[in-house]
């Protein structure tokens, strides 16, 4: 199990999620915290393709030994790629949070929503 762990370049929503901005595409994923509560991740359920998420509201599920969980958007865009390899491999979401265990990429169809995230110090703040 990886270090408790927070990088800089990121931005965190209130819900335990992360989104690394790249200009009009955001890679999203749990948090070290995430994952740390939910134990072993067993499965995770992505949105196909093309499917729309909206920020605050739930788009996929991650599965552990523990319970299964809603994975909450932090911010609002189209899908345009699911980390395939998490079918396989679902415990990289436990091992490399921040790399390889990504979970979807996605087009913003808000990128101002990224002014309303954390940054790592705030988001350390909430869970003290």
């Amino acid at each position: 199990m990886a270090e408790a762990s927070y990088p800089d370049d990121l931005k965190y929503h209130s819900e335990h999620d992360w989104a690394r901005i790249e200009g009009d595409t955001a890679t999203l994923g749990i948090t070290w915290y995430a994952q740390d509560q939910l134990g072993e991740v067993v499965f995770f359920d992505p949105p196909a393709v093309g499917t729309s998420i909206n920020k605050d509201s739930p788009y996929a599920e991650v599965e552990s030994v523990k319970a299964v969980s809603d994975v909450v958007a932090p911010l609002s865009g189209e899908i345009i790629e699911v980390n395939e390899a998490l079918k396989d491999s679902p415990e990289q979401i436990n091992e490399d949070s921040y790399g390889e265990g990504w979970l979807v990429k996605i087009k913003l169809s808000d990128p101002s929503e990224g002014d309303s995230l954390m940054d790592a110090e705030s988001y350390r703040q909430t869970l003290s």
